[in-house]
């Protein structure tokens, strides 16, 4: 069974943008605005994502 939600979290970097792309390319869409917070050091971003069938049920 495909996992129907994510929130995909990591530091403010390539690396967070690319886990987000690929999360895209798999075909789940964007669920819900961005979160940012800081913890002293870096920024730490989060982005709900959702499998499109879940997509219009909200």
């Amino acid at each position: 069974m495909k996992q129907r939600y994510r929130f995909i979290t990591g530091k403010d970097d390539d690396q967070f943008c690319l886990r987000i792309s690929k999360a895209l390319e798999e075909g789940f869409q964007l669920y819900g605005s961005p979160s940012l917070t800081f913890n002293g050091t870096d920024v730490i971003c989060g982005q709900a994502v959702i499998w499109p069938s879940d997509a219009n049920e909200n």
